[in-house]
């Protein structure tokens, strides 16, 4: 699979210009750094000393509360702790910015990415020459390991052409590795290039910088590699596992052990189906789901009719949909619903007070199937259903157990929804829609708990409550198949995502979503009738 890639670039006053990163925590009680523009639009509102700022404006429905450092979710309620820290401040770019760079440039392009041009300070010229570093701070070196190695190799006591990082360390790094090495030519001599990152015709140019069609290549393609030149004319490619403070450490004499990094295992091993069994007490494997039609024949007037009271004499407060006075008519300046904007309503399970021409509008707005949340504390009159699309949702016990659950099989979910064209309930009505990453795989422990999860979670796919048609948090890609405040857990034999196992809190936590969408043991007793 081939997909573009690009390098963004952000004003010197900004979060990464400064150094600013803002985490929030994980389920797992570690912390996870927000995106580049989320962190940028939350530093910036910290910086005006605003008291909490908003992320719905771009595409997230949390707040960031500053005085107590939580981000609340305006859906669920729920509570996380956030963080703000600071750390190495990205680079700056010098002189005119590039334009746009992205690989590949067009479907006839080339199928290998352009080759990284070695940048080595060579004896004799050619190279980059002291006070240079071939990569920057956005390599796959962390930033405080490139300074180091920016003050060590480019300072004015730089290690270059010292004789300090011998020729037999460069041997000690690549034997083990087994980095497999070829004589190109570049405009210095002979140098052994890794072939991986050779071009079509194995030549490396000893050029200042990387360069791509004339134009200087985004640091990215350079994939963490690191040119070290000692005292002898030829430089040698290191893998990209080799580190470059493992590197400074063997140059100093230090110890160093080269660790493979912990492994990914998103999915279990392979299972055959006569190994997959049916899961007691939940008929079927299977589940697909259709659009369904909002019941007609009901005015908005007549479903809030059901949830509300009328109130004769407004409390002194202002109504939380339109901010106005109660004891005022309702400042909504949208279609005029057919009722007076001076009528008041109560809701009867939680007391909460609005103008009934607000409720109106705020149904009208929504999903319009005969349900109504509370705008001010979330609670739900009727049975709410969501505008997922349709798909297919299978679910069967595999015979692995997951981190943390040793004592139980798992169950796996599989979710399979294709792209399709936006009805009247979604965001942009007749326009085609994307589902990336389907089939998506979920797990769950086979433990009491668990199947009383996977029983929930039956119920919030029929109501159509798991997905949603928005925008993508991790790729920024509109118009597509998102997850919809329910988590999932999609890593089975490793939580090195924050979407695995072992987590104690998972069970409760997903628990507490799905009641939040109106999903308790009650609606089982509800599709049962």
């Amino acid at each position: 699979t081939i997909r573009p890639v690009r390098r963004s670039y952000y004003d010197p006053s900004s979060a990464p210009g400064k150094g600013v990163v803002w985490e929030w925590e994980n389920d797992s009680g570690t912390w996870t750094p927000y995106d580049m523009d989320v962190g940028i639009t939350i530093q910036r509102a910290y910086e005006k000393q605003h008291p909490w700022v908003d992320l719905s404006a771009i595409g997230f429905c949390y707040v960031i509360d500053f005085a107590t450092m939580g981000q609340i979710n305006r859906q669920t309620q729920r509570k996380r702790r956030v963080r703000r820290r600071l750390d190495m401040v990205y680079p700056l770019v010098s002189g005119t910015l590039p334009k746009s760079q992205s690989w590949p440039a067009s479907p006839g392009a080339a199928a290998a990415p352009p080759v990284p041009a070695c940048t080595c300070p060579q004896k004799g010229g050619g190279g980059a020459g002291r006070g240079t570093l071939p990569l920057s701070g956005d390599s796959l070196f962390p930033p405080r390991a490139y300074a180091v190695a920016q003050q060590l190799l480019c300072g004015p006591w730089a290690l270059w052409g010292r004789g300090c990082l011998l020729p037999v360390l460069t041997w000690s790094v690549l034997a083990p590795l087994r980095v497999p090495t070829v004589p190109v030519k570049n405009l210095t001599g002979s140098s052994p290039v890794n072939p991986a990152l050779a071009g079509e015709d194995g030549a490396a140019a000893g050029a200042a910088s990387p360069r791509v069609g004339g134009q200087a290549a985004p640091v990215g393609q350079v994939l963490g590699s690191l040119w070290v030149s000692g005292c002898s004319p030829q430089c040698h490619v290191f893998a990209p596992c080799a580190g470059i403070t493992g590197i400074l450490m063997s140059a100093a004499g230090l110890p160093v052990c080269l660790t493979r990094p912990p492994k990914l295992v998103l999915h279990p091993p392979p299972v055959s189906k006569s190994e997959i069994q049916s899961i007691p007490g939940i008929s079927h494997s299977c589940r697909k789901t259709t659009k369904k039609q909002a019941k007609k024949g009901k005015t908005p007037e007549e479903v809030l009719k059901k949830y509300l009271q009328k109130v004769r004499h407004p409390p002194d407060e202002d109504c939380t949909i339109c901010m106005e006075r109660l004891s005022a008519p309702s400042g909504y300046k949208g279609p005029q619903p057919a009722i007076k904007p001076d009528l008041v309503g109560k809701l009867v399970k939680c007391s909460h007070v609005f103008h009934l021409h607000c409720l109106v509008a705020m149904y009208n707005n929504g999903n319009k199937d005969g349900s109504l949340q509370c705008p001010t504390c979330k609670t739900i009159y009727g049975v709410k259903t969501g505008t997922q699309p349709p798909g297919k949702m299978e679910y069967h016990i595999i015979p692995h157990a997951l981190p943390g659950h040793a004592d139980c099989k798992t169950i796996r979910i599989i979710y399979n929804i294709p792209p399709g064209v936006q009805g009247p309930e979604h965001p942009n009505p007749g326009k085609s829609f994307t589902a990336r990453g389907f089939p998506r795989h979920c797990y769950l422990p086979d433990s009491e708990k668990g199947r009383k999860v996977l029983k929930l979670l039956l119920v919030a796919w029929d109501r159509r409550l798991i997905f949603a048609i928005g925008t993508s948090s991790t790729t920024g890609e509109s118009d597509t198949v998102i997850w919809n405040e329910i988590h999932h857990k999609t890593e089975f034999g490793s939580n090195l995502t924050g979407h695995g196992y072992p987590d104690i809190n998972y069970l409760d936590n997903v628990l507490a979503e799905l009641a939040a969408q109106g999903i308790t043991e009650e609606s089982l007793a509800q599709e049962k009738d």
